[in-house]
């Protein structure tokens, strides 16, 4: 069989705990290769074992045959191995043409050809269909054009094997179909490729084979053609998953948030949020549709205080918290799973338990006369991290240390275990696998049958449409039509998104 990649056995401990224990992947010539696996499954370290980042504790790792000790990237990439991080490493004040030549530049008695680079790195970049502006700032190109530099980075550096880490996390649909024809392209120029994901559509579109590890152990290869997203889920998780959330019909009570007239400004100055209007009550799920960029990230910032409105007002339970102090938006009642995790949510370089108390450290019993009681704190992690699933080998641990899902698992169960009347749940699902998805469904349907009001953005359609009992569509900063999910399509949502009329919907707030 030609492999031109064979991890055997490799096993990788980190302080005794078992990331990677025997796990087997071969990868053959010119095929696209998915690694498949919940959050914190074990797959990136697989990958960062490949790529030189971290040595295997046991194992050995065959490039087209032979054997090699892979201790570092340059190693790697001397190996013809590339890898496109799932966090880009970009300097934003460089151009595209200096990121990718950065510790690779080409000299001529000492003075670096700049020339003769972009010249190269156009002649790559038309040959793969990346089309990408060597002299284009990376502060001024999209998330999409910057994974693009991160792919040309790898091609300019001769790479043959491409690692792409769950390289649609951060993409809009149009980049997505993008990047799979980038990478048919690849394989049709004799690339080959493992492509580090949890979602089932993009292997069964576009994968050739894939193989499944479950708490860090391999669950065996299969070939594509003869799965099935359902047997492939099953297999990841260890159990029968279930792709739908079953709710029953909700029974909304008094109004909880009251958006009237808002209007938001972005950093630029420019209104982002027009006059919007927006009613969420007791015991219902509002979800907010929209293309990204249409003013939902700035209506979410003003209610929870991180950004001022500019006019308009935002009542919590009656109570006015248009530019009052998050603490103060908090404390009336709000919970917020952020957009960002990493920005708005945690604090990484602190403890689990740390974090788990950043909205109560203040209060009893976690503190007392002015002094932290860290025994109760790490008590109380310790309950919620058993309660919420949250991966990890102790509440001790570095935020920064778990992967995407138990991270935001950990903000989940900070913001519910304050019982609040409100739930803010943006993004809550971005880039976490089937499991941990049906988990956060499960969780706000929950808190909605308790009686709380929670309003859900999320780009993703089917999300929308399975968790909602109400959906908002955004456009141009304001709500231009709100529908029950079970009397509309996600065409006709579409259609709506992208500014259509739909002249007996209007601008309502309540159906």
């Amino acid at each position: 069989m030609d492999y031109v990649i064979e991890m055997l056995g490799i096993r990788k401990e980190f302080s005794g705990f078992v990331a990677n224990d025997n796990i087997t992947l071969q990868l053959k010539r010119g095929e696209i290769h998915a690694l498949l696996g919940e959050n914190g499954a074990g797959k990136s370290t697989l990958m960062n074992v490949l790529f030189g980042l971290y040595e295997p504790d046991g194992g050995e790792i065959r490039v087209n045959g032979n054997v090699e000790a892979i201790n570092s990237p340059n190693k790697a990439n001397d190996l013809g191995i590339g890898m496109v991080h799932q966090h880009f490493m970009l300097v934003d004040k460089f151009t595209v043409a200096e990121n990718i030549i950065l510790g690779k530049e080409p000299s001529k008695f000492g003075v670096i050809e700049k020339k003769k680079a972009i010249e190269e790195i156009r002649a790559i970049s038309d040959r793969y269909g990346l089309k990408v502006d060597p002299n284009a700032k990376i502060s001024d190109i999209s998330i999409g054009m910057q994974q693009r530099v991160e792919i040309l980075k790898t091609l300019y550096r001769g790479a043959d094997i491409l690692i792409f880490d769950e390289p649609t996390a951060v993409l809009t649909p149009q980049e997505i179909k993008e990047l799979i024809s980038i990478m048919r392209t690849l394989i049709k120029e004799g690339k080959s490729i493992i492509l580090i994901t949890h979602k089932l559509k993009e292997i069964m579109d576009v994968c050739d084979r894939v193989t499944v590890i479950r708490r860090g152990k391999g669950m065996g290869t299969v070939n594509v053609p003869e799965t099935s997203p359902q047997a492939l889920a099953n297999l990841m998780v260890g159990r029968e998953v279930v792709f739908t959330t079953e709710k029953t019909p909700a029974t909304p009570g008094q109004d909880v948030l009251e958006v009237k007239d808002l209007v938001v400004k972005e950093s630029r100055g420019v209104e982002s949020v027009r006059g919007l209007n927006l009613t969420v009550r007791a015991g219902e799920i509002v979800g907010i549709a929209g293309v990204d960029g249409n003013g939902q990230s700035e209506l979410i910032q003003a209610i929870s205080g991180l950004t001022k409105t500019t006019s308009g007002s935002i009542l919590l339970k009656g109570e006015h918290i248009e530019n009052k102090k998050p603490r103060r938006i908090t404390e009336s009642g709000l919970g917020h799973i952020p957009e960002d995790r990493h920005k708005h949510g945690l604090v990484l370089e602190m403890s689990l338990g740390e974090n788990i108390a950043l909205q109560t450290y203040y209060k009893k019993p976690i503190s007392s006369k002015g002094f932290l009681n860290h025994k109760e704190m790490y008590d109380f992690a310790r309950k919620l991290i058993e309660e919420y699933d949250v991966r990890t080998s102790s509440e001790y641990v570095a935020a920064k240390a778990l992967s995407g899902g138990n991270q935001q698992k950990a903000i989940i169960a900070r913001e519910i275990s304050r019982d609040p009347d409100f739930l803010i749940a943006a993004q809550p699902t971005r880039g976490l696998d089937v499991g941990a998805i049906e988990f956060i469904h499960r969780r706000l349907i929950e808190q909605r049958d308790e009686g709380k009001a929670i309003l859900l953005m999320s780009f993703e359609l089917d999300e929308i449409m399975n968790v909602s009992d109400r959906i908002a569509v955004i456009y141009e900063g304001k709500i231009v039509a709100i529908v029950k999910p079970e009397e509309t399509t996600e065409q006709e949502l579409g259609l709506l998104m992208a500014g259509s009329a739909k002249a007996e919907t209007g601008e309502k707030t309540h159906v």
